[in-house]
């Protein structure tokens, strides 16, 4: 079942009836019966002061008869019925309502007039960040903050981050996260919102993506002639911008390295099979060569042979023709990666 935002059952939406209760005490009421009624409920959306309200009326109210629960509901429900249109209230909930839909600048500038910041709650915010954000994040944070902000991570995306520290930090990191059972909820509160700030201070970037993946990117779309060319010149003017390029770089010979067996047969599913025979008559040596063979070994013993048979019926292939129908190839799988239909092996030297 999905959310239920809060504004919506504040004390303020439950007023007059028969019965004498208050408007908090049937907003009370209905919590309890959403709850009752498996609702997931943003109750965080409250105030601390309509939270501390509906904690101790929920604990003195005791029971209601069915005749008021159906008055309290039927109240409810009319209101929620007269309603025609809601708007945010203050500038902060406008421009919440209204991101992605106007522009970056706009939005940054809007909020520094007015003085808010991003709504929300600060730890679901940090728990969707990219691994690639979370580790600039860290990359300034004390060792004990560290340890607060990984432990409350989901597991999986816990030990990624943590292989992608520096292994001292990440030792250190672990050793603190010991002591973080006597840190109570309100000091892990302030650090999340401590560490969202941090976030919407962040400078407005142009680009989504950093530069060595737009350039691996393009890269990857060019020419083995060309690629190579532009890579031998980086290295020799920025090599630590080169060894990042190089990292984003995803042609045919690093299929069999990044690829998984058993998704092969979907990869080679949608490919033209003129382009398959074009790109295996080709690459024949070295790790074009391993691709191909990782290719052929991995689909149906079949289709295997119908592909070697028109490798040879083929003949020779030219470079002009084959990096087209290998482009085609990595093309496909990039796509599935995107798509998340398929995850790509993560080399051991990258982890470091």
């Amino acid at each position: 079942m999905s959310a239920i935002p809060m504004a919506k059952i504040t004390p303020s939406t439950a007023s007059g009836g028969r019965s004498n209760l208050s408007r908090k005490q049937k907003a009370a009421i209905i919590v309890r019966f959403l709850l009752n009624e498996g609702a997931d409920l943003e109750l965080t959306e409250l105030s601390e002061a309509q939270q501390s309200d509906l904690t101790y009326l929920m604990g003195e109210m005791g029971y209601i008869d069915r005749e008021t629960l159906g008055e309290v509901l039927m109240e409810f429900a009319h209101e929620l019925e007269s309603i025609g249109l809601s708007f945010p209230n203050g500038i902060s909930g406008a421009l919440n309502v209204l991101e992605g839909k106007i522009s970056p600048l706009t939005a940054a500038r809007l909020r520094k007039e007015a003085g808010v910041r991003v709504a929300g709650q600060p730890w679901q915010r940090i728990k969707a960040l990219p691994i690639d954000e979370l580790v600039e994040l860290l990359s300034s944070e004390s060792i004990e903050v560290s340890a607060v902000l990984i432990s409350k991570l989901a597991v999986d995306k816990a030990a990624t981050l943590l292989s992608r520290l520096p292994g001292d930090k990440a030792r250190r990191i672990t050793y603190a996260m010991s002591m973080t059972d006597q840190i109570g909820p309100e000091a892990v509160d302030r650090i999340g919102l401590t560490l969202a700030c941090q976030i919407d201070d962040r400078p407005i970037r142009a680009f989504n993506e950093g530069p060595e993946n737009r350039l691996g990117e393009i890269l990857n779309n060019s020419t083995s002639a060309t690629r190579d060319d532009i890579l031998e010149s980086l290295e020799q003017t920025d090599a630590e911008f080169a060894v990042k390029v190089r990292k984003t770089i995803f042609t045919y010979a690093h299929i069999h390295k990044r690829l998984k067996k058993l998704d092969v047969p979907a990869v080679l599913r949608d490919i033209d099979q003129n382009d398959l025979i074009t790109a295996l008559g080709y690459a024949t040596n070295g790790d074009l060569g391993e691709t191909s063979n990782f290719l052929l070994e991995n689909i149906s013993v079949r289709l295997a042979d119908q592909l070697r048979e028109g490798v040879e019926d083929r003949g020779a292939v030219r470079l002009a023709e084959a990096e087209p129908a290998m482009a085609e190839i990595t093309k496909t799988v990039r796509s599935l990666v995107d798509l998340g239909d398929i995850e790509l092996i993560v080399p051991e030297d990258e982890d470091a």
